[in-house]
This record gives C-alpha cells, sequence and structure tokens, in this order.
C-alpha cells in the first residue's frame, strides 16, 4: 500500500459517520434550497451507525438502518432520499475531504421499489361538478381549481405566484422558483387568464391569498360536497398533463410546461384515456 492510500485510509479510520454527516451540514447542506435536508442528516447523525468510522460502515449496516426506518412508517419515496442523502455524504467525503479510498456501501444497498403513479383522473361528469361546487364553496378554491386545471403548476407553485412575474402580453408566467431548482415560464391559456382577470389584486402582491396546505384542505371539503371520491388536488397535475397529450402537445413541449426533468418523471405524471386517443387514429 502506498503512503498517500494509508494517509487516506487513516483519514476514514479516525472520522465517524456522525462526524462527517456534522461537517456536511455545515458545508454542504447549508448551500441548498432543500433545506428539508438537514432533519435527514439529523436522523442519520442520531443513530448508533453514526458513532462508527467510515471505513467500517458496510451495505449490512445501512441496509439495516433502513429497514428501521421503514417500520417506523416512512414511505418508499422517503427511504429513497434518505438513502440518496448518506451516499452524497460518502462521495463528498472521498472525493473532497481525504478519504479517497473509502467505499460507498449505499451503492450495495437495494432500493426501495417506488408505487406506481396515481392514475386518477377526472371521468363522467366529475370535472363540470368539480368546477360548479368550487365556485359555489367560496373564497379562491373556485378560480385556484380551474387554474390548476389549466397550467398544472404544482400546488407549491400556485401559492407562490406574484403578479410581478406575470407578462400578460406574452401570456406567459415566471415561476422564478420551483421544486427542481430551475426557474420556469409558463404559457397561459385564454381560460388561465380568464381566471386572473377575475381576481383582485393584493397589497402584498402575491395572486393568491391560500397556503399549501389551506387550498388541499378546501379542495377536499369540494370534493365532499361534489361528492368526488379519491380526488386530491395534487391529481389535477395529473389531469392537466394528461389533456396536454391529448391536445398533440410533444413530451418536450409538456415538459417545458410542467417542469418534469425526464421523460420518465413525466410518464408517471400521466394517464392518457384510449378512448380519447380512438379519434387521433383514423
Amino acid at each position: 500500500m502506498s503512503r498517500g492510500a494509508f494517509v487516506f485510509r487513516a483519514e476514514a479510520e479516525s472520522t465517524t459517520l456522525g462526524e462527517v454527516l456534522e461537517r456536511y451540514a455545515r458545508e454542504v447542506t447549508t448551500g441548498k434550497k432543500a433545506k428539508g435536508e438537514i432533519s435527514i442528516i439529523r436522523w442519520w447523525a442520531g443513530i448508533a451507525l453514526a458513532k462508527r468510522p467510515m471505513v467500517s460502515i458496510r451495505g449490512k449496516d445501512v441496509a439495516d438502518a433502513i429497514t428501521i426506518k421503514e417500520a417506523s412508517g416512512s414511505s418508499p419515496k422517503a427511504l429513497l432520499i434518505y438513502l440518496a442523502t448518506l451516499c452524497h455524504v460518502f462521495n463528498i467525503a472521498a472525493r473532497e475531504w481525504g478519504m479517497e479510498s473509502l467505499r460507498n456501501p449505499v451503492v450495495l444497498v437495494r432500493k426501495p421499489k417506488l408505487p406506481s403513479g396515481r392514475d386518477r383522473r377526472l371521468v363522467d361528469d366529475e370535472y363540470p361538478r368539480l368546477l360548479a361546487t368550487a365556485a359555489t364553496y367560496g373564497g379562491e378554491i373556485g378560480p385556484l381549481t380551474t387554474w390548476a386545471i389549466e397550467t398544472a403548476m404544482r400546488r407549491g407553485e400556485i401559492a407562490a405566484m406574484r403578479w410581478e412575474h406575470l407578462d400578460r402580453k406574452a401570456r406567459v408566467l415566471l415561476l422564478p422558483e420551483t421544486k427542481n431548482g430551475a426557474p420556469r415560464r409558463v404559457p397561459l391559456s385564454t381560460a388561465a387568464l380568464a381566471v386572473l382577470g377575475g381576481l383582485p389584486r393584493r397589497i402584498d402582491g402575491r395572486v393568491w391569498g391560500m397556503r399549501p396546505d389551506s387550498i388541499s384542505q378546501a379542495f377536499e371539503r369540494v370534493c365532499v360536497v361534489a361528492k368526488i371520491e379519491g380526488l386530491t388536488f395534487h391529481d389535477l397535475r395529473h389531469e392537466a398533463t394528461s389533456r396536454l397529450f391529448e391536445k398533440g402537445l410533444n413530451p418536450m413541449q409538456i415538459a417545458a410546461i410542467t417542469g418534469h426533468k425526464t421523460l420518465q418523471m413525466l410518464k408517471r405524471y400521466t394517464h392518457l384515456r384510449a378512448e380519447d386517443l380512438v379519434g387521433r387514429l383514423g
């Protein structure tokens, strides 16, 4: 073994996972927009594994920790995020913090399988019933429902909308911050512009007064009154995305509107009805 390799291994042997996590939180996590990562770091730092030297941690150790996390009720998606975070911690330690000989045990762990994407869409007369009930419910949930179906925007993106980001002449809304970290410009339909035209201007510059959780709660109540079962506000994004496909837009065009990064991600949110495609087959 060369002296350099020995030094690298000695570094990994003398440094615990907890110490690396502490440095990662201080130097890496603080620079990310996804502030929720700090809670993930704290969980890894709070288990017995964090007291072990980096070099001693094996894939089985990580798998056992994830099994415990799963037993506490964490979803497959959450478990994947926990694994991805720890994987990045090991990669940073090896590439940037003097532990070049360190092997990443996370790559050996079998990843939880994600459930199939939801395929809930509006059926039969649910669309007019939903809009009619939302309109009579009062408050902003009526126009919010139409807006979601017309734009395929995420709930958080809708709640964060500001009038200053609207270019009415170009019929485009700027989203300076999105879930994937990249800004996006959303083209607006005539119906979407009509929604904005019916809204009062707020003093604080926000388009909507409702917060994300309030939107979901109000939508749930609307569905109860309309006697529509199994529909969530996020399902409107599925509905809107599928409608874009049915209008004939190609995947690249739709991804530019919805903000999906890959075709696979877009596919999970898109469910085309065979009955609606028959007429396009000739």
